[in-house]
């Protein structure tokens, strides 16, 4: 009992730490994904669009 009290006091919620890592995890894989798709073959009908300028050229022999 006296373990469960003090191993709680200086802990941050175990939800919030989850939401959290949660949160991150959403945003690296949508940004990777972003990535991965701009630099893949363009579906049909998006073949002669732009690459935007926030997304990294990468070389594809390597």
């Amino acid at each position: 009992m006296v373990f469960m009290q003090a191993a709680g006091a200086d802990t941050l919620p175990y939800s919030l730490v989850l939401t959290v890592v949660g949160l991150v995890g959403f945003a690296a894989a949508v940004g990777i994904g972003s990535v991965a798709w701009y630099n893949s073959k363009r579906p049909v009908g998006w073949e002669d669009k732009a690459r935007p300028d926030v997304v990294p050229e990468i070389d594809k022999d390597s």
